[in-house]
């Protein structure tokens, strides 16, 4: 497995992760006096429809969230105030990058697990998502996980 705590990221477009269809994102921001405006749109910058958002505040001490995959979902994670570490992994690489800036966001594609943890108390976690919540499009089990991926197509 490979793991990395950190990932420089240049001014404009992705770099890619070791991780499988995995992207770590700057968004086009323009900062000013009066503050910092960063802005995602779906077709440019979000290479999905946006079906869902959520927000996830309020984490506390060690805990974790995330800890499954998708079927089919994809999605864009950004902290948008204080930071948090996502850890993404395709069943061969495993990978994480650190979200503490609110122009940065982590594109996830169907089929990587991915967990959110190292939340800083103050942490907004803004997550877009491709679809409705749908319970049956989750894989909870790593070790399902690691079979469904590691199963001939």
């Amino acid at each position: 497995m490979i793991f990395t705590s950190q990932l420089a990221v240049p001014g404009k477009g992705a770099v890619r992760s070791t991780v499988k269809g995995v992207a770590l994102c700057r968004l086009p921001h323009f900062r000013d006096a009066r503050g910092l405006l960063s802005v995602a749109e779906s077709g440019d910058h979000i290479p999905f429809e946006v079906r869902r958002v959520f927000v996830v505040t309020g984490v506390t001490g060690p805990a974790i969230r995330g800890d499954h995959a998708h079927l089919t979902l994809r999605q864009m994670l950004l902290c948008v105030h204080g930071g948090c570490e996502v850890t993404v992994d395709d069943g061969e690489n495993r990978q994480s990058f650190v979200l503490d800036d609110p122009t940065l966001a982590i594109l996830i594609p169907p089929m990587v697990w991915s967990l959110q943890h190292s939340f800083t108390p103050d942490a907004v976690l803004l997550v877009l998502a491709s679809e409705k919540y749908d319970p049956v499009e989750y894989i909870r089990d790593y070790d399902e996980f690691l079979a469904r991926v590691k199963a001939p197509h």
